[in-house]
């Protein structure tokens, strides 16, 4: 039986041991210590907590009892279905205290490097085809000319990296947003992975959002769980950065009194989209980050260091998108814009899309419009500013106006007089200010 989300094949769940491709001395010392921490001595919460299957759980329960480091308490539970508890013995308390000293991860067992990595070609956001219509649908809300489309369609199909770039406030984080929006189907981000005996957490409430509904509840868990717990099934996850982007938050974060280590931004993102908006706004040059990317990009595979120096490959599958408010020739040489795939210039409206904008804000924000007021806008205002219009002034202008209707006290409306208080707020004259 193929375990499917909408193409997407799910891990299945492990059904003994010697399937789980883990060193056995670390699951016993992660299965010691969650029931240190945790407290825990029935079997069935016990694998809930590590995220196995009960049967599995089980087979850990009786290796530690074996080692003398786990034992029963002779003492069945009456709400549990008569199930037997275990206490960690005292040989066992110092076992996992031992282990937590050299790491204090517990909890979900992790997905070895190599099993994720399969995982990774299954989900591959490069096995995503975008269809006209999906796109569209998830930028229903923004004015877009058509050409823009076509470009943008082919270029997330490809699943390669987009550069975008053009004058400010012109909806290059809103196109970012939609392009996630249209993606719509859900993948298997592991709670941790593990590699060489270390290991990295890599589910991030913060980036990642678990599909609605999807928590496989008590009664499932004990019938037959539909994948593999050690994952959470989630939307395709987007991770956005601006200008705080800097070179070593895309390295491995080692927490040295845990003695654990996160995985950086660009591993959280596997499957989905890394956004790097505001590009040429950060500490580093934007050669530097791009060329931190090159290997990546290219290769489908990113290199991560442990403390000890050790590099090692972690699959890169990501939508990359680049979005700067410079020309590319002025932030970058010709090798690396060679290297990023597509390049797209976004624009601002023509005085048209411009119109259609701004009766569109006016009407989800109930401010009547006024042909007088418009007229005077763009015959008197634009020409101002040679004419360039760009998507975020109508949603500025009417903001405005409305704040100065409600501090006048009257009901909101437009006029000449209320655009042009409104402009006086849009931009700021250039001149000398004495100190």
């Amino acid at each position: 039986m193929n375990m499917q989300t909408s193409h997407v094949m799910a891990p299945p769940p492990p059904k003994r041991l010697e399937e789980m491709k883990l060193p056995v001395v670390m699951m016993r010392d992660i299965l010691l210590k969650t029931m240190f921490r945790k407290n825990i001595d029935l079997v069935s919460d016990l694998a809930g907590a590590i995220c196995l299957p009960r049967a599995v759980t089980q087979e850990l329960v009786d290796m530690a009892r074996e080692q003398r480091l786990l034992e029963a308490t002779g003492t069945l539970n009456a709400n549990n279905g008569n199930e037997m508890g275990y206490q960690l013995t005292d040989l066992g308390k110092s076992r996992a205290q031992d282990a937590l000293a050299q790491s204090e991860y517990f909890g979900a067992m992790p997905v070895p490097l190599d099993v994720y990595r399969e995982q990774v070609k299954r989900q591959s956001i490069r096995n995503i085809q975008i269809t006209r219509q999906q796109l569209t649908d998830a930028m229903g809300h923004l004015i877009l000319p058509d050409s823009l489309l076509d470009h943008l369609g082919p270029a997330v199909s490809s699943g390669r990296s987009i550069l975008m770039y053009g004058p400010p406030g012109n909806g290059k984080s809103s196109i970012s947003n939609g392009i996630r929006d249209a993606m719509g189907d859900k993948i298997y981000v592991p709670r941790a992975i593990e590699y060489a005996g270390q290991v990295i957490t890599v589910y991030d409430p913060i980036v990642h959002s678990a599909a609605e509904g999807d928590e496989q509840d008590e009664t499932s868990l004990r019938r037959v769980a539909r994948f593999d717990s050690r994952y959470v099934r989630c939307d395709r996850p987007t991770v956005i950065t601006g200008g705080e982007l800097s070179l070593n938050m895309l390295d491995l974060v080692y927490n040295p009194t845990a003695r654990t280590y996160q995985a950086p931004l660009q591993l959280k993102s596997t499957g989905g989209i890394f956004i790097v908006d505001d590009l040429g706004r950060q500490e580093e040059p934007p050669q530097a980050l791009v060329n931190r990317w090159i290997v990546p990009l290219e290769e489908s595979k990113d290199i991560l260091a442990l403390q000890s120096g050790e590099k090692f490959e972690v699959p890169f599958d990501t939508l990359v998108i680049f979005s700067t408010n410079f020309h590319p020739n002025e932030i970058f040489d010709q090798a690396a814009l060679r290297r990023i795939f597509f390049k797209i210039k976004i624009d601002g409206p023509n005085q048209a899309n411009f119109l259609k904008i701004f009766a569109l804000v006016a009407k989800k924000k109930k401010m009547p419009l006024d042909e007088e007021a418009l007229v005077h806008l763009l015959k008197h205002k634009y020409p101002t500013i040679d004419n360039v219009y760009a998507n975020y002034q109508p949603v500025f202008l009417i903001d405005q106006m409305i704040s100065i209707c409600e501090f006048e006290g009257i009901p909101y409306q437009m006029s000449p007089a209320l655009i042009d208080r409104a402009w006086a707020n849009m931009f700021v004259k250039d001149e000398h200010i004495v100190k």
